[in-house]
């Protein structure tokens, strides 16, 4: 009984160690492109340009970017609350009509298998000037494509691609972009940012370099307002939030 215990264990102790040993390979990946990239020269609350550090990649911006106000999005394409949030990020952005941007950036979670390829996938579509709509594909098609083996995903990224595109993108290219060294960059350069703010978990919404939490009841001070909000919540309140800030903003 005891020889049992002990290696019961020891199979613990190895598991707790083997998923901290793929926890630190984790951010070595995120950070080997990183590695010569100095980010305290960016702001990492107003729209980041492409420049070489991010691979010519600049932040994807859903709505006008000169609106006045910004809410900054953390997300994974494979992640069930991001996709349920998508078309509510979307409905508030159209709804306020150039009042509101949203700058979306990766924060890829390591247990979803297909994240970092559905990423790529959706910068290699905005390379072509699609970001938005294949991201949103991704999003809609989620229950399709999330648990799929490497080759399903592959065919239903090309698939999405030539929707989106009305079969007019380059698919070679996209091919191509999805394994290049430009899109491997950007996806790091976002996660170095949000490893660097310490993004909690998807989706995390960020104003005025204060968290939405929206996952639990609270609250953010805009221009000396207190905006708060309780767990009982649902997309078109979060609608609504987006508004009230927006509004206590351009007061």
């Amino acid at each position: 009984m005891k020889n049992r215990k002990g290696f019961q264990l020891a199979g613990v102790v190895i598991g707790i160690i083997v998923a901290a040993l793929i926890i630190i390979a984790a951010y070595v990946v995120i950070d080997g492109n990183n590695k010569a990239t100095d980010f305290n020269n960016y702001d990492f609350y107003s729209i980041i340009e492409a420049d070489s550090s991010n691979g010519e990649i600049g932040d994807h911006v859903k709505g006008d970017p000169n609106a006045p106000v910004l809410i900054f999005e953390y997300a994974d394409y494979q992640c069930p609350g991001c996709s349920s949030i998508n078309p509510k990020v979307n409905k508030a952005v159209e709804e306020l009509d150039g009042k509101l941007a949203v700058v979306y950036r990766s924060f890829l979670l390591s247990y979803h298998k297909n994240g970092t390829a559905a990423a790529s996938a959706a910068e290699a579509a905005g390379l072509q000037g699609y970001w938005k709509p294949y991201a949103d594909k991704l999003f809609s098609e989620q229950s399709e494509w999330e648990y799929s083996s490497a080759s399903e995903r592959t065919e239903f990224f090309e698939k999405y691609f030539l929707e989106v595109t009305d079969g007019k993108g380059d698919i070679e290219k996209f091919r191509e972009d999805i394994a290049s060294d430009r899109v491997s960059k950007k996806i790091s350069f976002d996660m170095g940012i949000a490893r660097r703010i310490d993004v909690p978990s998807t989706p995390a919404f960020y104003v005025d370099g204060q968290q939405i939490k929206w996952s639990e009841a609270g609250e953010l001070e805009i221009n000396g307002e207190l905006i708060s909000w309780d767990s009982g919540r649902s997309g078109d309140d979060f609608i609504k939030l987006l508004k009230e800030i927006v509004e206590a903003k351009t007061k």
